[in-house]
């Protein structure tokens, strides 16, 4: 049984930061691209930031140079850290692990980012 658990989330003051981490268990880890999205209240789903198995990244424009995505193969766990946060970065965070049209998702963390 494949398991996401996300944590970290939480409230922040803007320009504040957290770190988000997502423990997975019931899958080859290492085989499994993994990113994280976030929905935000009547918008759409949207890809925040991906690591691929080589350790490649990628990010939304929106968070270029704010977010960092990184992952530990030894732990199982992927995280995200997020500085210089924004009121527009309130969303509910999701870890999402990918290989090939296989796809699994956590319950989601919320990071609501006001004064």
């Amino acid at each position: 049984q494949v398991q996401l658990v996300e944590s970290g989330g939480g409230l922040v003051q803007p320009g504040g930061s957290l770190r988000l981490s997502c423990a997975a268990s019931g899958l080859l880890f290492t085989s499994y691209n993994m990113n994280w999205y976030r929905q935000a209240p009547g918008k759409q789903h949207e890809l925040v930031a991906g690591v691929t198995t080589g350790g490649t990244t990628n990010y939304a424009d929106s968070v270029k140079g704010r977010f960092t995505i990184s992952r530990d193969n030894a732990k199982n766990t992927v995280y995200l850290q997020m500085n210089s946060l924004k009121p527009e970065d309130t969303a509910v965070y999701y870890c999402n692990a990918k290989y090939f049209v296989r796809s699994y998702w956590g319950q989601g963390t919320q990071v609501t980012v006001s004064s």
